[in-house]
């Protein structure tokens, strides 16, 4: 490794700029190590993989079951409890089925075409291929 080491001659700096130097490079040390000891915690923790058939919360019990609409009701997408999902558009049933992981809030999608695509959950909306979902409210049983 190549380095270059600056002297600076005794007798050159003034007492004032001898005490600006030492503050400057002493608040520069600081933040250098405040910075790598940030970047060391950060890079101890490992990021929650994506979901996948490896990785993932039981489809029985996530909390994301069930019936996601857009606003204007065009497109119904639904979350099946044995792993899959069939989704309606418009007066198209069944136009994209296949399989389906979620961990946590992050959900991931296997086409039975092959085609693959990822959206996450944000409280009670579902963002997935650049459209906004909402959950489907289920009528209740002695309602009309």
């Amino acid at each position: 490794m190549n380095t270059t080491t600056h002297f600076i001659p005794a007798g050159t700096l003034s007492g004032t700029q001898r005490g600006s130097l030492r503050r400057a490079l002493g608040s520069t040390i600081l933040m250098l190590s405040a910075s790598l000891s940030a970047h060391a915690q950060t890079s101890a923790r490992t990021p929650d993989p994506v979901p996948g058939p490896n990785h993932h919360d039981d489809p029985r019990h996530h909390t994301h079951l069930g019936m996601w609409v857009t606003a204007d009701g065009h497109i119904r997408h639904e979350l099946l409890p044995n792993g899959r999902y069939d989704e309606q558009r418009g007066q198209q049933k069944h136009a994209y089925q296949g399989r389906y992981w979620v961990k946590g809030n992050r959900i991931v999608y296997l086409d039975d075409t092959g085609f693959t695509a990822d959206g996450e959950f944000r409280g009670a909306r579902f963002h997935h291929g650049g459209y906004v979902f909402f959950r489907e409210s289920v009528p209740s049983a002695g309602g009309k």
